[in-house]
């Protein structure tokens, strides 16, 4: 794990809402010193980029429209005309902390930030009665808790009575689905806000701002165009993630520079030294996007599991949509497997479910496992054989009429039209199973399942043949 991401995975509570740069005393600067170096001499000493770009206000903030449009509620809260507690479920890097430090600038508010990390009980009615007092004087106390998810069921409780008389906004921020992870009293005092994966062109235009505003560079890099595709592969969605790989690819190249005049160009070859991170050939929006998904499902279909991983790593390394890849899982459990193996399905199905709950980078696990299941196992066509064939004959009318004895007949007057009638049970058998015709008359012996001789069909066939000679006697 390189610098930059395993800084990504810790909870970074120090110096979120620090003074922006504005606000910091100024530095003295030599009389003649180039662009790239005026530009380091402004940032204010040991904080992040990611810190120093945090949004100030509203219309800074990239992504979350359909939470932030006119009259939604989030955007009420930020405008300070909102007064309900809320928890903002999304991945790491969406705008959670952002979005909590504009919600207690409103009108006033006063801010609290805990993480669940380290506070426990102790500390939570600590703020809430410091917050109880400022009541007292008219100010309202927006508290913020980071991973809230961690909190205990006894720390998340000793939150209600202020949470539910508004002693304190609650603004609680998680990556996991707060239906499984927060007690249901407070989940019922808060809205639940779903932030998504910010889209590539978000996360240029943080990038793009990062370089030209004086809190970042200050123009004194430019990207190149491979580089900055680059990065946003790497940031998955992530802001944080985005700016952090900036920082160190533009210091390493303002570094290189030395007293350069002008811009210093930051390329592809210093962001792969410095977030140590192959570039790798792939458009999530072009023909490498769909060679690739092509050749790992073929892969999976072809048994070869070591391909398929490789292209599971390539697309998991170019930021692929893990929801993609889980879908086109399920969807080749059913197609190419079937049932020579029906437990290929529901492995893939878990896998999709760890895609939602847990997400990434630890759901790459889950997923790795569902596709080496699904190239190592039996394999067999005859589901989506047997389904088109079925289609097939539906699409060129073979329609027929339902039999008599099986249809509707829970009403009055069904007996009368002969619905139902001649009905036979099955389970009034031994075996659980008779002869009765079930398909049309059009479609009387029809054979559209034909199972293979492979895996755990090929016990299949033979019942399924059994069966047939039963029921059509």
């Amino acid at each position: 794990m390189s610098d930059w991401q395993a800084e990504d995975s810790v909870v970074a509570d120090d110096g979120l809402f620090e003074a922006t740069p504005e606000e910091s005393e100024n530095v003295d600067e030599p009389d003649v010193v180039s662009v790239a170096e005026r530009a380091l001499s402004s940032l204010p000493p040991g904080a992040p980029l990611a810190v120093r770009m945090r949004p100030r206000t509203l219309g800074e903030v990239v992504g979350q429209q359909h939470l932030l449009g006119p009259g939604a509620p989030l955007r009420r809260m930020v405008e300070g005309s909102g007064a309900a507690s809320v928890l903002l479920y999304g991945p790491p890097g969406t705008g959670k902390t952002t979005l909590a430090s504009l919600i207690s600038g409103a009108t006033g508010r006063r801010f609290e930030a805990l993480s669940a990390l380290s506070a426990g009980v102790k500390e939570v009615r600590g703020v809430i009665e410091l917050a109880r007092r400022r009541l007292l004087n008219g100010e309202q106390t927006v508290l913020f808790i980071d991973e809230v998810h961690r909190f205990s069921k006894t720390q998340q409780d000793a939150l209600l009575a202020a949470v539910e008389n508004r002693i304190v906004l609650l603004v609680g921020a998680t990556t996991e689905n707060p239906s499984f992870s927060v007690v249901s009293a407070l989940l019922s005092r808060s809205l639940v806000l779903q932030l998504q994966a910010l889209t590539a062109a978000d996360v240029q235009e943080l990038l793009e701002r990062a370089v030209s505003d004086e809190r970042g560079f200050g123009g004194a890099v430019t990207i190149a165009d491979d580089a900055m595709e680059h990065l946003v592969r790497l940031a998955s969605g992530d802001a944080r993630r985005a700016l952090t790989a900036l920082e160190a690819a533009a210091g390493a190249a303002l570094d290189t520079a030395g007293h350069q005049p002008g811009p210093v160009e930051v390329d592809l070859a210093t962001v792969e030294a410095s977030v140590d991170k192959a570039a790798v050939r792939y458009d999530r929006d072009g023909d490498q996007h769909y060679d690739v998904i092509s050749a790992f499902i073929k892969s999976i279909r072809g048994s070869d599991v070591d391909a398929a991983l490789h292209y599971l790593a390539r697309m998991l390394t170019a930021g692929e949509d893990p929801r993609f890849v889980a879908r086109r899982l399920v969807v080749h459990a059913s197609e190419d497997i079937g049932m020579a193996d029906p437990m290929a399905l529901q492995t893939a199905m878990a896998a999709a479910q760890a895609v939602q709950l847990i997400g990434m980078p630890e759901a790459r696990l889950a997923l790795a496992q569902a596709t080496i299941h699904l190239a190592t196992a039996p394999k067999s066509g005859a589901v989506i054989e047997a389904l088109g064939a079925a289609m097939a004959d539906v699409a060129a009318g073979k329609s027929g009429l339902v039999p008599p004895h099986l249809r509707d007949g829970h009403y009055k007057g069904a007996e009368k039209l002969g619905n139902a009638v001649g009905y036979k049970y099955p389970h009034d058998t031994r075996d659980g199973v008779l002869r009765q015709q079930y398909p049309p008359d059009e479609l009387v012996g029809v054979d559209y399942y034909q199972p293979t001789a492979h895996g755990n069909e090929r016990e299949i066939a033979d019942r399924v043949g059994k069966l047939r000679r039963i029921v059509r006697g």
